[in-house]
């Protein structure tokens, strides 16, 4: 099983790695560039506003589903024919909550019409997700891998071609972004859904209410644990752009976008491991395998490399967003190290946040959610007045560092995890040194040197006190069949 997850995540992290950063750095900052901060604000504020609801498209079908068909899957037919008419039933229930919500709040008839293609976005997105789950759930990672990289791969061609030529006399406008992205999900659903079909042969759309009954109240506790995480996680640039005024709140948003924007550009590996995770874990649950040495392989794969994207990004970075941005760069900076210093807190969140899942602790997470979504909500409230979008990056800094902590007890005292403080003293030593070698580096004249230094310094380390032991690879894929 240790063999099969490494190999498909590497497959993985290797096609995220050629497509989704040239769509971050490349594509999303470049229009973020051309339209300005207020126009990206507008966007970004929005499109966050969509994600916080859009549990209502699946109200934890998604993961639900990865899970139980990991453990039955001769029940994927039966569930491909009636989630598929419950999934369209529930986007007309978003786009109504959604469309009354941003009436309710103030939204003007430009919001509104960019708010209505990211509401179909967000269908196509979830539609996409849930069907992905099914080949996941059949182990049919290396189709699910190619996949996870189709929407972004299209978005980038049909956006290079409005940014880099002169198909449109040199003009770009915000709303063109979003309809590249709904023209590419569509696509991307349409061969997703031709690939499930191909596995589960002809299917009916069914309406099966008795169905639907059993089935949500079975999910309903993911769609709740999903929803308190997306206020926790995407209701800062909201805040922003409704607690300040016009066009203050517009800008501070674009600004948090500038600097979030590569916090989440490293968060997609994290969930990209945390899907491999879901169904590996509940698997080996439900088989009662020892989960010890899987938990440490995925906790040194993501918790590792976090210390070091961190504490390098610190440490460098007003030469990252000098680089990326031409605008708003001393405000930014100062966002971009207080959103890094939480990207720990996530890591931890994509382990033992996936592994309470997998087991179906939804109990304790949802009361971890809630607390956080009141700490993150509270904060905002608190410090936006005042510290503007620096007072959102401190918000979230705390939650994401409480609630992995959080997530990472419960998972100890759930699963009786024996605290291995050897491993733990290592930890603590290799953050010592990064934070040393960062430091250190900053007495070069080459900025990215230095930068580059710190990383490559931050594996010697890794490798040198023996948290990662490529012997271990080595005979992990040698023994393992």
């Amino acid at each position: 099983m240790r063999r099969k997850f490494v190999t498909n995540l590497l497959l993985l992290i290797s096609l995220n790695l050629l497509i989704k950063p040239f769509w971050v750095l490349g594509i999303d900052r470049t229009v973020q560039n051309v339209v300005g901060a207020e126009s990206y604000g507008l966007y970004f504020a929005l499109f966050n506003f969509s994600i916080i609801l859009n549990i209502l498209l699946d109200i934890g079908i998604t993961n639900f589903n990865n899970r139980n068909i990991s453990q039955h899957t001769f029940l994927v037919k039966k569930h491909v024919s009636n989630i598929i008419g419950l999934k369209l039933i529930l986007a007309v229930i978003y786009a109504l909550i959604c469309l009354i919500t941003g009436a309710v709040i103030g939204y003007n008839r430009v919001q509104f019409h960019l708010l209505l293609f990211l509401i179909l976005n967000q269908f196509l997105i979830s539609f996409t997700l849930y069907l992905r789950s099914n080949i996941s759930a059949l182990q049919f990672f290396r189709t699910d891998s190619l996949l996870s990289v189709l929407d972004r791969t299209l978005m980038i061609i049909i956006c290079s071609v409005l940014l880099f030529t002169n198909v449109t006399g040199g003009i770009f406008r915000i709303e063109w972004f979003v309809y590249a992205q709904t023209a590419a999900y569509l696509l991307t659903m349409l061969i997703t859904l031709s690939i499930v079909l191909t596995k589960t042969g002809k299917i009916s759309i069914r309406i099966n209410r008795q169905f639907y009954l059993v089935f949500l109240k079975k999910s309903y506790p993911y769609a709740l644990l999903i929803l308190l995480m997306a206020f926790y996680n995407r209701i800062d640039s909201v805040m922003l752009e409704r607690l300040l005024p016009d066009p203050l709140g517009k800008q501070q948003a674009g600004i948090y976008a500038q600097a979030f924007r590569l916090l989440d550009a490293v968060s997609m590996f994290g969930a990209l491991m945390a899907g491999l995770l879901l169904p590996m874990f509940s698997g080996m649950i439900k088989r009662k395998e020892a989960l010890g040495s899987m938990i440490q392989l995925a906790f040194v794969l993501l918790f590792v490399p976090a210390i070091v994207i961190a504490v390098s990004t610190l440490f460098y970075s007003r030469e990252i967003m000098e680089l990326l941005y031409h605008s708003h760069i001393d405000d930014s900076v100062n966002m971009l190290g207080l959103l890094m210093t939480g990207f720990p807190g996530i890591a931890l969140t994509y382990v033992f946040g996936t592994l309470l899942t997998a087991n179906g602790s939804l109990k304790h997470l949802n009361i971890m959610a809630f607390l956080g979504m009141l700490l993150n909500i509270a904060l905002n409230l608190i410090l936006i007045p005042t510290l503007y979008g620096k007072g959102s990056a401190i918000a979230s800094m705390v939650t994401q560092l409480a609630t992995g902590i959080a997530q990472l007890a419960i998972s100890i005292w759930l699963f009786r995890i024996r605290i291995n403080f050897p491993f733990v003293s290592k930890l603590l030593i290799f953050a010592i040194m990064v934070i040393l070698a960062a430091s250190l580096s900053r007495l070069m004249d080459n900025r990215l040197a230095g930068y580059l230094l710190t990383i490559a310094l931050g594996g010697v380390f890794a490798l040198s006190l023996r948290l990662i032991q490529p012997k271990e690879f080595f005979l992990l894929f040698k023994k393992e069949p």
